[in-house]
């Protein structure tokens, strides 16, 4: 149930309308916006008479909502959430481009990229130490080592990290990452969301591979049921039957997502399209569409990659692709 209040209502009204819902076992969130004040009631609220409630003075209207995420409600939340990162603010009409390789190799790897991503426009470095990957075979990240290079690189640019965190046992690793991100396969890894809704720290939740809008909305209800807001929402493909990508890019989901949910919105055209021909276009289409930022792949050599070269920008390809973003920006009402 969502009550808006009335701009004058008395904030002893307030507290005794809180303490009254609280006797009968709900939650209340509380949004103050610039021209409204919403109270949110969360848990079980079929016992609520919502006529007792409209002819409260303190309450200007009353509406039951049928969805069954609260906190990530748009309609609890109506002005955009907006997730600050070292000065860099997303969401709520800031855009901000995250760049780099898929995993650290070494630190003259990263840290090459890392200046380079930079001067040619990304506000924030990703790059993953621990990695999941499909075969066992394959290279699963420098895990701590990682992590430490990422640092060295964040020292010598001054860009903040992102990097994908995959157990909760890991957290106390993380404590000097900037943004910790939830892969595609642990969207729904309800364990780790509950622990990350303890901390402190923006995270970078990934639509699952199969998963519809309103499953990527619950998981991010776990993590802010446990405290933490600083949810940051990413479209990075879903498997369809096309074959001619890697995944299947649902732009979509952008505007959809902005009517659903308060929280950020960005894109991923790396994983989604799995090929660099097409991050280019694809991420005009994300900014086009109203995404909040990008998450892009870059590296230095990427036939050589260990992980994911095909879908890899050059240094040079993403100077390119970070400057056609920036021009179509202003047209979409956001700045970087």
């Amino acid at each position: 149930m969502v009550l808006v209040l009335k701009p004058d209502h008395d904030p002893k009204q307030l507290e005794n309308l809180t303490a009254w819902l609280k006797s009968l076992g709900l939650d209340t969130h509380l949004s103050v916006g610039r021209y409204q004040t919403i109270l949110g009631l969360v848990g079980d609220t079929s016992l609520v008479d919502i006529d007792m409630i409209k002819n409260m003075d303190i309450v200007e209207t009353a509406t039951r909502i049928s969805e069954p995420y609260k906190n990530a409600n748009r309609k609890f939340h109506p002005d955009d959430t907006i997730v600050e990162v070292a000065g860099n603010k997303i969401g709520g009409g800031h855009f901000q481009i995250i760049a780099g390789p898929c995993s650290v190799e070494s630190e003259e790897q990263i840290c090459t990229i890392a200046e380079q991503v930079k001067a040619a426009g990304a506000t924030l470095l990703r790059g993953g130490a621990f990695k999941p990957r499909t075969s066992p075979y394959s290279f699963q990240g420098l895990r701590e080592e990682g992590l430490r290079l990422l640092l060295k690189a964040k020292e010598r640019t001054g860009l903040p990290i992102v990097t994908e965190i995959m157990e909760a046992s890991h957290i106390p690793l993380f404590k000097d990452v900037d943004i910790l991100q939830v892969g595609a396969r642990n969207m729904q890894n309800f364990e780790l969301l509950k622990e990350l809704g303890t901390i402190d720290k923006p995270i970078l939740l990934k639509r699952g591979l199969a998963n519809t809008l309103q499953e990527l909305l619950m998981s991010a209800e776990y993590i802010m049921a446990g405290g933490n807001e600083k949810v940051i929402l990413c479209e990075r493909g879903i498997r369809t039957f096309e074959t001619a990508t890697r995944n299947t890019l649902d732009l979509g989901s952008i505007p959809v997502l902005h009517e659903m949910t308060h929280l950020p919105v960005i894109v991923d055209p790396s994983h989604s399209t799995g090929f660099s021909r097409l991050v280019p276009p694809m991420s005009m289409a994300a900014a086009a569409a109203g995404a909040d930022g990008l998450i892009i792949e870059v590296h230095n050599d990427p036939k050589h990659a260990l992980c994911d070269g095909a879908q890899s920008l050059t240094p040079e390809q993403f100077a390119e692709v970070s400057s056609n973003v920036q021009k179509i920006l202003p047209i979409v009402g956001k700045t970087m």
